[in-house]
């Protein structure tokens, strides 16, 4: 995991476009504390910081093709790649590095070779002399990826939009399963954005705790040692056991997990249940209110958005993953997408039936880049800790969506993911394994977002909050918390494309403007699960 930075289609002089490249690339350097590397070929310039995860010694990036003229920046982590690496026994690899797999298969292939990487991916790979490119990011959109435009033609791509801010005419999200290249304007769609959605419903449900754990053992490739994220949760703690179960059998008997949260959160009491389940070496963070409060504009910095459920959600994971590198971690695996592959969200109770529900799982998932995604992303990288995200996998995902959505349908006495609990019953206890959903904002305590509610609401005065519209035509804030969050990012980042790379808000329990219209779902400008009132335990 890294960052990358690059000067594509220039008509700069070489020394101008290096200069420039380093100096925006020096904006990421967080995302990769072990190293940065830079390789120019003529006026294209690629830049990467890296975390040093697999050939630790060896895969130093950006990496070079076995000719001149060739060469790869990845914010990557190939699954597949020993496969690809047979595909051509012929390619001279230079190193261990799983994204060097990145470089003959797309040179052979084309951007129809990028469907067939397995795994969470950003990158630029340049040939033909530097003449030639391809740009590309994974069909899900782990990993952030951004470019624009200036106005001598020059390209640039960025892992984060901080960089471009400043350098660019207009820049915008580089979307998810796209690819560019030298010949077009504009990222192209390099796989159907509903192939991996699901429509024929043919997948077996007795199939999930292999296809899952499969999932799991693929992303556990490192050569250096994993942590575990545990928020308390069945889907944090059902990857950490599915993991410790397979790490052991290797040999792996020390195992390291995380948490955080306010004193008393309901996260913080499951995930010790859940670790001395697993016997973990568990390690836990307790932060207070105004902690939190201090620490949420250099958490807006990172997170390049003013989402409030990913404002809520980012602070206590940007304060964790400041801990879990300071104590030697750099990999940590979570649960997120669980909730949009399998109906986790509380409202899904009010789905009216199991077509709605299912293209409602098809609007979340398409937009998770936007929010989860960035979100675990982006405030784990802010101290150079890897997130990987088991169930996003590609294989994974595509089998899920294609389950039956009845499969998946709440009520009528069935708690929210009911498919996945049974499914592995015995690997959690009883407490967890049927906890319901929490949202990562609320289940670190329901004082932080009730006090960020009141701090907001008290230091937004009426005057100000009446000027929403008029200062904030695009997304305009409906709370004042969420006038509190735009504004610091107004501050942050000030070109007018930075407002267009964030979303706006969601309705009640995150719910999308479309299922918010379900019969029955309360309509709610809070987008906390407990907005859902006719759900939650714990409802506002």
């Amino acid at each position: 995991m890294c960052s990358i930075f690059g000067v594509l289609k220039s008509p700069r002089d070489a020394r101008r476009s290096r200069d420039l490249a380093v100096a925006q690339s020096a904006l990421l350097k967080h995302r990769g504390l072990d190293s940065m590397g830079i390789v120019q070929i003529g006026e294209t310039v690629l830049v990467h910081n890296r975390i040093s995860i697999v050939d630790v010694f060896g895969g130093g990036q950006p990496l070079v093709g076995e000719t001149d003229g060739v060469a790869v920046a990845a914010n990557a982590e190939i699954y597949n790649q020993a496969s690809i690496r047979g595909r051509y026994p012929n390619y001279r690899f230079k190193t261990g590095s799983d994204c060097e797999a990145i470089i003959p298969i797309v040179l052979d292939k084309g951007a129809d070779a990028i469907a067939e990487l397995r795994g969470m991916f950003a990158f630029a790979l340049v040939y033909d002399g530097g003449k030639k490119f391809y740009v590309a990011r994974d069909r899900m959109g782990i990993l952030s990826l951004y470019w624009g435009t200036a106005a001598d033609g020059t390209v640039f791509v960025a892992s984060e939009l901080k960089a471009l801010v400043g350098i660019c005419e207009t820049f915008a999200v580089f979307p998810p399963g796209h690819v560019m290249t030298e010949k077009d304007s504009a990222p192209r769609p390099y796989v159907e954005p509903q192939k991996p959605m699901g429509n024929l419903f043919k997948s077996d449900p007795a199939e999930l705790p292999a296809r899952l754990t499969e999932s799991v053992e693929a992303h556990l490739m490192s050569d250096v040692d994993l942590g575990f994220l545990l928020s308390g949760g069945l889907d944090s703690s059902l990857i950490a056991s599915i993991a410790a179960r397979l790490l052991r059998s290797r040999g792996v008997n020390t195992l390291k997990s995380y948490s955080t949260g306010m004193r008393g959160s309901p996260d913080l009491e499951a995930a010790r249940q859940v670790a001395d389940f697993l016997s973990f070496d568990h390690y836990e963070y307790v932060f207070d209110l105004e902690e939190g409060i201090d620490a949420v504009t250099e958490t807006i910095r990172h997170l390049e958005s003013y989402d409030v459920t990913s404002v809520r959600a980012s602070v206590p994971m940007y304060l964790l993953a400041r801990r879990i590198r300071a104590n030697g971690t750099k990999v940590v695996l979570t649960g997120d997408g669980a909730d949009e592959l399998l109906g986790g969200y509380l409202y899904f109770h009010h789905a009216p039936n199991g077509s709605e529900l299912h293209q409602e799982l098809v609007r979340k998932l398409t937009s998770m880049h936007l929010y989860d995604c960035l979100r675990v992303n982006k405030t784990m990288l802010s101290w150079g800790v890897e997130p990987r995200v088991p169930f996003l996998d590609r294989d994974f995902v595509t089998y899920a969506m294609d389950l039956d959505p009845e499969f998946k349908m709440p009520g009528n006495g069935r708690i929210e993911k009911h498919l996945l609990r049974e499914s592995f019953e015995g690997y959690l206890p009883e407490a967890v394994l049927w906890r319901q959903k929490e949202q990562s904002s609320d289940g670190v305590g329901y004082g932080w977002i009730d006090g960020l509610k009141a701090y907001t609401n008290h230091a937004v005065s009426d005057a100000a909050f009446e000027t929403a519209a008029d200062r904030f035509p695009l997304n305009t804030p409906r709370t004042k918390e969420a006038f509190y969050y735009r504004e610091i990012f107004e501050t942050l980042f000030d070109h007018p494309s930075s407002a267009s790379c964030a979303p706006a808000g969601k309705a009640a329990g995150n719910a999308t403007d479309t299922a918010a219209k379900w019969p029955g779902l309360v309509t709610s400008l809070d987008p906390s699960g407990r907005s859902v009132s006719t759900v939650h335990n714990f409802a506002l």
